[in-house]
């Protein structure tokens, strides 16, 4: 048995996260509402997304919610990987 970064795996948690939330912003801008509606429908196994996605994001917002992603993704990696370490010590 071998043990994790939990620093490293957080920091890629958090990168993972904060590409996917720019590849988010990326369908967003290029599809426009329907394109974007249909895409996250196909994505979420036909959840109806109609009325929940929003184009107007302010910049400040979105810059936030990247952030956001980032810090969340780099906590869940960090759990994880110190709750494998530990699961490990106790064998």
């Amino acid at each position: 048995m071998f043990q994790i970064n939990a620093k490293k795996l957080g920091f890629a948690f958090g990168l993972t996260g904060a590409l996917i939330y720019i590849g988010c912003m990326i369908v967003m801008t290029t599809t426009g509402k329907e394109g974007s509606i249909t895409f996250f429908n196909n994505l979420l196994h036909g959840l109806d997304t109609t009325t929940i996605i929003r184009m107007d994001v302010p910049l400040t917002e979105a810059l936030f919610g990247f952030v956001q992603t980032f810090i969340l993704g780099w906590l869940m990696g960090a759990c994880i990987g110190a709750f494998y370490n530990l699961q490990i010590k106790n064998k």
